[in-house]
């Protein structure tokens, strides 16, 4: 007997069996099967997830469902008050953070999984009053860090981001 078990050539010139239709499976499920995607997101160092570059709520929700841990809440509040407070915010992935913005005005913030704290970065953070309490080496940014046990003080928090998206923002 024959064996008609399709091959395909391997690495180095070696011929190994194509991955097969299991028996009980019809074609078009066993093409989903071995081409299918992986749905969990990748963390990166800090547990970042990595999320395809992209415009819209969609990428920033994925975003913030793969943040790990006490973090996902921490990103579903940030954006929760982001969107009470600036109704209409322009929303994006890219360089794997979600970025906020005003369609047309640029970005005025973003934030980014580290293993100890979510960051806030406010791009014009130092015209804010009062001014957020992280320095940077860039000029005009400033930053917020929220640990796991930190209260956000949604109030001063909302006056920032209600203060920011009035601003010019980052051209990114």
């Amino acid at each position: 007997m024959v064996n008609r078990t399709p091959v395909r050539p391997a690495a180095g010139g070696k011929k190994v069996p194509a991955k097969t239709p299991k028996p009980h499976e019809s074609a078009a499920r066993s093409a989903a099967r071995i081409t299918a995607a992986p749905t969990r997101a990748k963390l990166l160092s800090g547990g970042n997830p990595q999320i395809a570059k992209a415009d819209g709520d969609a990428p920033v929700q994925a975003y913030i469902a793969a943040m790990p841990g006490w973090k996902r809440d921490v990103g579903r509040r940030i954006d929760a008050l982001i969107e009470r407070t600036v109704p209409g915010v322009h929303k994006a992935v890219k360089w794997n953070s979600p970025f906020y913005g005003i369609e047309g005005q640029g970005w005025f913030l973003s934030c980014h999984c580290f293993t100890n704290y979510v960051k806030v970065t406010f791009f014009r953070g130092t015209l804010l009053r009062p001014v957020p309490p992280g320095a940077s080496k860039h000029k005009e940014v400033r930053y917020l860090d929220i640990h796991e046990d930190d209260a956000i003080d949604q109030e001063q928090f909302a006056a920032w981001v209600t203060q920011a998206s009035q601003l010019p923002g980052e051209r990114m």
